[in-house]
Protein backbone atom coordinates (compact mmCIF):
# COMPACT_ATOMS: atom_id res chain seq x y z
CA UNK A 1 0.00 0.00 0.00
CA UNK A 2 1.29 3.47 -0.96
CA UNK A 3 2.33 5.60 2.00
CA UNK A 4 -0.04 8.49 2.69
CA UNK A 5 1.80 11.78 3.11
CA UNK A 6 0.14 14.50 5.23
CA UNK A 7 1.47 18.01 5.75
CA UNK A 8 0.00 19.98 8.67
CA UNK A 9 0.57 23.60 9.61
CA UNK A 10 -0.60 25.24 12.79
CA UNK A 11 1.07 27.06 15.64
CA UNK A 12 1.85 30.19 17.57
CA UNK A 13 -0.36 29.13 20.49
CA UNK A 14 -1.55 25.89 22.02
CA UNK A 15 -4.96 26.68 20.52
CA UNK A 16 -3.53 26.01 17.06
CA UNK A 17 -0.98 23.31 17.98
CA UNK A 18 -3.14 20.90 20.01
CA UNK A 19 -5.81 20.58 17.27
CA UNK A 20 -3.09 19.92 14.68
CA UNK A 21 -1.62 17.11 16.79
CA UNK A 22 -5.09 15.70 17.57
CA UNK A 23 -5.93 15.56 13.84
CA UNK A 24 -2.64 13.78 13.11
CA UNK A 25 -3.36 11.17 15.79
CA UNK A 26 -6.89 10.64 14.40
CA UNK A 27 -5.50 10.06 10.90
CA UNK A 28 -3.01 7.57 12.36
CA UNK A 29 -5.94 5.62 13.84
CA UNK A 30 -7.50 5.31 10.38
CA UNK A 31 -4.48 4.83 8.09
CA UNK A 32 -1.80 2.21 8.65
CA UNK A 33 0.95 3.63 6.43
CA UNK A 34 1.15 7.39 6.93
CA UNK A 35 3.94 9.98 7.16
CA UNK A 36 3.47 13.44 8.67
CA UNK A 37 5.38 16.66 8.24
CA UNK A 38 4.46 19.69 10.34
CA UNK A 39 5.32 23.22 9.26
CA UNK A 40 5.47 25.96 11.90
CA UNK A 41 6.96 29.38 12.54
CA UNK A 42 10.59 29.52 13.69
CA UNK A 43 11.02 30.36 17.38
CA UNK A 44 7.36 29.67 18.22
CA UNK A 45 6.14 27.04 20.68
CA UNK A 46 5.21 24.50 17.97
CA UNK A 47 8.94 23.94 17.34
CA UNK A 48 9.07 22.33 20.81
CA UNK A 49 5.55 20.89 21.25
CA UNK A 50 5.31 19.03 17.93
CA UNK A 51 8.60 17.05 18.27
CA UNK A 52 7.59 16.26 21.88
CA UNK A 53 4.52 14.54 20.41
CA UNK A 54 6.70 12.47 18.06
CA UNK A 55 6.36 14.40 14.79
CA UNK A 56 8.88 16.09 12.49
CA UNK A 57 8.55 19.87 12.01
CA UNK A 58 10.16 22.48 9.75
CA UNK A 59 10.10 26.18 10.68
CA UNK A 60 9.36 29.12 8.38
CA UNK A 61 10.69 32.67 8.84
CA UNK A 62 7.28 34.24 9.43
CA UNK A 63 5.48 36.32 12.03
CA UNK A 64 2.34 38.40 12.28
CA UNK A 65 1.90 42.12 11.78
CA UNK A 66 2.41 44.14 14.95
CA UNK A 67 -0.72 46.07 15.90
CA UNK A 68 1.24 49.13 16.96
CA UNK A 69 3.62 51.11 14.75
CA UNK A 70 6.75 48.97 14.77
CA UNK A 71 9.85 48.78 12.62
CA UNK A 72 9.35 45.00 12.62
CA UNK A 73 6.38 45.48 10.28
CA UNK A 74 8.83 46.61 7.59
CA UNK A 75 10.09 43.03 7.39
CA UNK A 76 6.61 41.53 7.09
CA UNK A 77 6.30 41.55 3.24
CA UNK A 78 9.76 39.99 2.90
CA UNK A 79 8.89 37.30 5.46
CA UNK A 80 5.69 36.43 3.56
CA UNK A 81 7.47 36.14 0.20
CA UNK A 82 10.35 34.16 1.75
CA UNK A 83 7.89 31.81 3.51
CA UNK A 84 5.85 31.19 0.35
CA UNK A 85 9.08 30.37 -1.51
CA UNK A 86 10.21 28.03 1.30
CA UNK A 87 6.73 26.44 1.49
CA UNK A 88 6.87 25.68 -2.23
CA UNK A 89 10.25 24.02 -1.73
CA UNK A 90 8.95 21.93 1.19
CA UNK A 91 5.92 20.78 -0.81
CA UNK A 92 8.04 19.93 -3.86
CA UNK A 93 10.35 17.81 -1.72
CA UNK A 94 7.77 16.14 0.56
CA UNK A 95 5.05 15.63 -2.10
CA UNK A 96 2.04 15.62 0.29
CA UNK A 97 -1.29 13.99 -0.60
CA UNK A 98 -3.18 16.46 1.63
CA UNK A 99 -2.45 19.78 3.36
CA UNK A 100 -4.20 20.73 6.61
CA UNK A 101 -4.06 24.10 8.35
CA UNK A 102 -5.17 24.84 11.90
CA UNK A 103 -4.19 28.52 12.04
CA UNK A 104 -1.13 30.46 13.06
CA UNK A 105 1.43 32.45 11.10
CA UNK A 106 2.92 29.56 9.12
CA UNK A 107 -0.36 28.08 7.90
CA UNK A 108 -0.95 31.01 5.53
CA UNK A 109 2.08 30.54 3.24
CA UNK A 110 1.94 26.73 3.50
CA UNK A 111 -1.76 26.29 2.66
CA UNK A 112 -1.60 28.97 -0.04
CA UNK A 113 1.35 27.22 -1.71
CA UNK A 114 -0.26 23.77 -1.41
CA UNK A 115 -3.63 24.79 -2.80
CA UNK A 116 -2.03 26.64 -5.73
CA UNK A 117 -0.21 23.41 -6.61
CA UNK A 118 -3.51 21.53 -6.73
CA UNK A 119 -2.94 19.57 -3.52
CA UNK A 120 -6.23 18.83 -1.68
CA UNK A 121 -6.36 21.25 1.25
CA UNK A 122 -8.53 22.04 4.25
CA UNK A 123 -8.43 24.50 7.11
CA UNK A 124 -9.84 24.13 10.61
CA UNK A 125 -11.12 27.34 12.21
CA UNK A 126 -11.34 27.14 16.00
CA UNK A 127 -12.93 30.51 16.78
CA UNK A 128 -16.36 32.07 16.34
CA UNK A 129 -14.64 35.00 14.62
CA UNK A 130 -11.87 33.92 12.22
CA UNK A 131 -8.59 35.69 11.65
CA UNK A 132 -7.67 37.24 8.33
CA UNK A 133 -5.39 34.33 7.32
CA UNK A 134 -8.17 31.75 7.30
CA UNK A 135 -10.58 34.17 5.60
CA UNK A 136 -8.10 34.51 2.73
CA UNK A 137 -7.24 30.79 2.64
CA UNK A 138 -10.92 29.81 2.46
CA UNK A 139 -10.95 31.04 -1.16
CA UNK A 140 -8.28 28.49 -2.13
CA UNK A 141 -8.90 25.34 -0.04
CA UNK A 142 -11.53 22.65 -0.68
CA UNK A 143 -13.03 22.44 2.83
CA UNK A 144 -13.36 24.66 5.90
CA UNK A 145 -14.05 22.84 9.18
CA UNK A 146 -15.73 25.12 11.73
CA UNK A 147 -16.65 24.90 15.42
CA UNK A 148 -19.38 27.54 15.73
CA UNK A 149 -22.75 28.26 14.13
CA UNK A 150 -23.35 31.14 11.68
CA UNK A 151 -19.89 31.05 10.09
CA UNK A 152 -21.34 31.52 6.59
CA UNK A 153 -20.74 35.26 6.86
CA UNK A 154 -16.98 34.57 6.83
CA UNK A 155 -16.53 31.49 4.64
CA UNK A 156 -18.06 30.07 1.42
CA UNK A 157 -21.06 28.05 2.64
CA UNK A 158 -20.51 25.27 0.10
CA UNK A 159 -17.06 24.58 1.61
CA UNK A 160 -18.04 24.67 5.28
CA UNK A 161 -18.54 21.62 7.49
CA UNK A 162 -19.39 21.85 11.19
CA UNK A 163 -17.02 19.52 13.06
CA UNK A 164 -16.33 21.22 16.39
CA UNK A 165 -12.79 21.62 17.73
CA UNK A 166 -10.36 18.72 18.27
CA UNK A 167 -9.42 18.35 21.94
CA UNK A 168 -6.89 16.30 23.87
CA UNK A 169 -8.07 12.72 24.28
CA UNK A 170 -7.06 12.42 27.94
CA UNK A 171 -9.60 15.15 28.77
CA UNK A 172 -12.46 12.88 27.68
CA UNK A 173 -11.61 10.29 30.33
CA UNK A 174 -11.71 12.71 33.27
CA UNK A 175 -14.89 11.31 34.91
CA UNK A 176 -13.14 8.42 36.65
CA UNK A 177 -10.28 10.51 38.01
CA UNK A 178 -11.86 12.53 40.84
CA UNK A 179 -10.09 10.68 43.66
CA UNK A 180 -6.73 10.92 41.87
CA UNK A 181 -7.31 14.66 41.48
CA UNK A 182 -8.18 15.14 45.14
CA UNK A 183 -4.92 13.42 46.14
CA UNK A 184 -2.79 15.35 43.65
CA UNK A 185 -4.21 18.77 44.50
CA UNK A 186 -4.58 18.15 48.26
CA UNK A 187 -8.33 18.71 48.20
CA UNK A 188 -10.83 18.32 51.05
CA UNK A 189 -13.68 16.58 49.22
CA UNK A 190 -16.28 17.84 51.72
CA UNK A 191 -15.84 21.41 50.41
CA UNK A 192 -16.72 22.90 47.01
CA UNK A 193 -13.73 23.15 44.67
CA UNK A 194 -12.90 25.93 42.23
CA UNK A 195 -10.40 25.59 39.39
CA UNK A 196 -8.85 28.81 38.07
CA UNK A 197 -6.98 28.64 34.74
CA UNK A 198 -5.68 31.74 33.00
CA UNK A 199 -3.89 29.98 30.14
CA UNK A 200 -0.44 28.39 30.25
CA UNK A 201 1.23 31.71 31.16
CA UNK A 202 -1.45 32.81 33.61
CA UNK A 203 -3.70 35.88 33.34
CA UNK A 204 -2.83 39.02 35.27
CA UNK A 205 -6.40 40.25 35.78
CA UNK A 206 -7.64 36.85 36.99
CA UNK A 207 -4.62 36.30 39.24
CA UNK A 208 -4.97 39.73 40.85
CA UNK A 209 -8.69 39.22 41.45
CA UNK A 210 -8.08 35.87 43.15
CA UNK A 211 -5.12 37.14 45.20
CA UNK A 212 -7.05 40.20 46.44
CA UNK A 213 -9.93 38.02 47.64
CA UNK A 214 -8.16 34.92 48.99
CA UNK A 215 -9.55 35.65 52.45
CA UNK A 216 -13.05 34.94 51.06
CA UNK A 217 -12.00 31.42 50.03
CA UNK A 218 -10.97 30.86 53.64
CA UNK A 219 -14.09 32.52 55.03
CA UNK A 220 -16.48 30.58 52.74
CA UNK A 221 -14.58 27.28 53.15
CA UNK A 222 -13.84 26.75 49.45
CA UNK A 223 -11.04 24.68 47.89
CA UNK A 224 -8.98 26.37 45.17
CA UNK A 225 -6.82 24.84 42.43
CA UNK A 226 -5.06 27.86 40.95
CA UNK A 227 -2.85 27.85 37.85
CA UNK A 228 -0.95 31.12 38.15
CA UNK A 229 1.67 31.00 35.41
CA UNK A 230 5.33 31.47 36.29
CA UNK A 231 5.33 35.25 36.81
CA UNK A 232 2.64 35.22 39.54
CA UNK A 233 3.58 32.01 41.33
CA UNK A 234 5.76 33.49 44.07
CA UNK A 235 3.22 36.19 44.93
CA UNK A 236 0.42 33.60 45.08
CA UNK A 237 2.39 31.26 47.34
CA UNK A 238 3.27 34.10 49.71
CA UNK A 239 -0.39 35.18 49.92
CA UNK A 240 -1.52 31.62 50.69
CA UNK A 241 1.19 31.25 53.33
CA UNK A 242 0.35 34.58 54.99
CA UNK A 243 -3.33 33.67 55.27
CA UNK A 244 -2.59 30.05 56.30
CA UNK A 245 -5.39 28.64 54.11
CA UNK A 246 -5.88 24.89 53.78
CA UNK A 247 -7.30 23.52 50.51
CA UNK A 248 -5.98 26.50 48.53
CA UNK A 249 -3.01 25.61 46.33
CA UNK A 250 -1.24 27.51 43.55
CA UNK A 251 0.59 25.86 40.63
CA UNK A 252 2.79 27.43 37.98
CA UNK A 253 1.36 25.08 35.36
CA UNK A 254 -1.06 22.16 35.61
CA UNK A 255 -0.03 19.34 33.32
CA UNK A 256 -2.71 16.93 34.61
CA UNK A 257 -5.63 19.07 33.45
CA UNK A 258 -7.92 16.03 33.25
CA UNK A 259 -7.49 15.54 37.03
CA UNK A 260 -8.10 19.24 37.68
CA UNK A 261 -11.31 19.16 35.64
CA UNK A 262 -12.43 16.01 37.46
CA UNK A 263 -11.97 17.60 40.87
CA UNK A 264 -13.56 21.00 40.17
CA UNK A 265 -17.18 21.99 40.80
CA UNK A 266 -16.83 25.42 39.17
CA UNK A 267 -14.18 26.57 36.67
CA UNK A 268 -12.87 30.06 35.92
CA UNK A 269 -11.12 30.26 32.55
CA UNK A 270 -10.03 32.41 29.67
CA UNK A 271 -12.19 31.96 26.54
CA UNK A 272 -9.78 30.55 23.98
CA UNK A 273 -11.52 28.32 21.46
CA UNK A 274 -9.85 25.07 22.53
CA UNK A 275 -10.33 25.83 26.22
CA UNK A 276 -14.05 26.34 25.57
CA UNK A 277 -14.29 23.10 23.56
CA UNK A 278 -12.68 21.21 26.45
CA UNK A 279 -14.98 22.89 28.98
CA UNK A 280 -18.04 21.85 26.95
CA UNK A 281 -16.90 18.22 27.11
CA UNK A 282 -16.15 18.51 30.84
CA UNK A 283 -19.65 19.90 31.48
CA UNK A 284 -19.02 21.79 34.73
CA UNK A 285 -20.38 25.29 35.42
CA UNK A 286 -18.00 27.91 34.05
CA UNK A 287 -17.19 31.61 34.42
CA UNK A 288 -15.33 32.93 31.36
CA UNK A 289 -13.01 35.96 31.51
CA UNK A 290 -12.08 36.68 27.86
CA UNK A 291 -8.61 38.03 27.19
CA UNK A 292 -8.70 41.50 25.60
CA UNK A 293 -5.23 40.97 24.11
CA UNK A 294 -6.26 38.87 21.10
CA UNK A 295 -6.99 39.69 17.47
CA UNK A 296 -10.55 40.68 16.53
CA UNK A 297 -11.54 40.35 20.23
CA UNK A 298 -12.38 36.73 19.36
CA UNK A 299 -12.29 35.44 22.96
CA UNK A 300 -15.14 37.77 23.91
CA UNK A 301 -17.12 36.55 20.89
CA UNK A 302 -16.38 32.91 21.80
CA UNK A 303 -17.61 33.51 25.35
CA UNK A 304 -20.69 35.44 24.26
CA UNK A 305 -21.78 32.54 22.04
CA UNK A 306 -21.97 30.37 25.19
CA UNK A 307 -23.68 33.07 27.25
CA UNK A 308 -26.35 33.37 24.54
CA UNK A 309 -27.14 29.68 25.10
CA UNK A 310 -27.13 30.07 28.91
CA UNK A 311 -24.13 27.74 28.99
CA UNK A 312 -21.64 29.99 30.85
CA UNK A 313 -21.27 33.23 32.78
CA UNK A 314 -19.06 36.06 31.48
CA UNK A 315 -17.02 38.58 33.45
CA UNK A 316 -15.15 41.14 31.37
CA UNK A 317 -11.42 41.41 31.95
CA UNK A 318 -11.69 45.05 33.00
CA UNK A 319 -14.23 44.11 35.70
CA UNK A 320 -12.41 41.07 37.06
CA UNK A 321 -10.98 42.78 40.15
CA UNK A 322 -14.34 44.00 41.43
CA UNK A 323 -16.71 41.36 40.06
CA UNK A 324 -15.08 37.98 39.44
CA UNK A 325 -14.85 36.48 42.94
CA UNK A 326 -18.28 37.78 43.97
CA UNK A 327 -19.82 36.26 40.82
CA UNK A 328 -18.06 33.01 41.75
CA UNK A 329 -19.39 33.00 45.32
CA UNK A 330 -22.92 33.74 44.08
CA UNK A 331 -22.66 30.82 41.67
CA UNK A 332 -21.38 28.46 44.38
CA UNK A 333 -24.47 29.26 46.46
CA UNK A 334 -26.87 28.86 43.52
CA UNK A 335 -27.09 25.11 42.88
CA UNK A 336 -29.94 25.53 40.37
CA UNK A 337 -27.86 27.87 38.22
CA UNK A 338 -24.90 25.47 38.42
CA UNK A 339 -27.12 22.66 37.12
CA UNK A 340 -28.54 24.84 34.32
CA UNK A 341 -25.10 25.98 33.14
CA UNK A 342 -23.75 22.43 33.35
CA UNK A 343 -26.68 20.98 31.40
CA UNK A 344 -26.52 23.61 28.66
CA UNK A 345 -22.77 23.54 28.13
CA UNK A 346 -22.85 19.75 27.71
CA UNK A 347 -25.37 20.15 24.87
CA UNK A 348 -22.74 22.04 22.86
CA UNK A 349 -19.99 19.43 23.36
CA UNK A 350 -18.44 17.73 20.31
CA UNK A 351 -16.24 14.82 21.32
CA UNK A 352 -15.24 13.36 17.93
CA UNK A 353 -14.08 16.47 16.05
CA UNK A 354 -10.60 15.12 15.25
CA UNK A 355 -12.10 11.90 13.83
CA UNK A 356 -14.55 13.89 11.69
CA UNK A 357 -11.76 16.09 10.30
CA UNK A 358 -9.58 13.02 9.61
CA UNK A 359 -12.47 11.49 7.62
CA UNK A 360 -12.89 14.70 5.61
CA UNK A 361 -9.16 14.85 4.85
CA UNK A 362 -9.05 11.21 3.73
CA UNK A 363 -12.18 11.78 1.63
CA UNK A 364 -10.52 14.69 -0.19
CA UNK A 365 -7.54 12.49 -1.09
CA UNK A 366 -9.81 9.75 -2.48
CA UNK A 367 -11.55 12.29 -4.72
Amino acid sequence: MKRLKVIISGGGTGGHIFPAIAIAKAIEQKVDNVEFLFVGAKDRMEMEKVPASGYKIIGLWISGLQRNLSSRNLLFPFKVLHSIFKANQIIKQFKPDIAIGTGGYASGPLLFAASRKGIPSLIQEQNSYPGITNKILSKYVQKVCVAYDNMGRFFPKEKMIFTGNPIRQDILGFHSKTQDGEKLFLIDNDKPTVLVVGGSLGAKSINNAIAENLNLFKEKDVNLIWQTGISFQEKAQNKIKDLNIKGVNAFTFIKEMDLAYATADVIISRAGAIAISELCCVGKSVILVPSPNVSENHQYKNAQSLVNKKAALLVEDSQASCKLVYSLLDLLENKDLQKELSSNIQKIAVKDAAIQIADIAIGLIKK
